[in-house]
């Protein structure tokens, strides 16, 4: 298992941009993007493992890995309108 599949990456369709945009939500702001969303997802697992290494070579700690159960909390929270937008999953 590589490291960066302890975490969680999202690949969602961007009516704004036209296309899927991929990001790893603990460990980078940008991501990946495209018309295919599998090659989206493929290049952002290599982006993960890319940023991964980036810290450790820079003697930074890795975040911790958001658990499904924390995920699942998030969600339930965001359904009920209690997580404001700047901290809000993409859909």
């Amino acid at each position: 298992m590589a490291k960066g599949d302890r975490y969680l990456k999202v690949v969602a369709w961007s009516d704004e941009d036209k296309c899927f945009i991929g990001t790893c939500p603990q460990l980078m702001y940008g991501g990946s993007y495209g018309d295919d969303a599998q090659q989206v997802f493929a290049e952002l697992c290599e982006l993960v493992e890319e940023a991964i290494e980036t810290l450790e070579e820079a003697g930074k700690p890795l975040p911790q890995p958001l658990a499904l159960q924390e995920l699942e909390n998030l969600l339930r929270r965001d359904a009920r309108g209690l997580v404001t937008p700047a901290v809000r999953p993409s859909p």
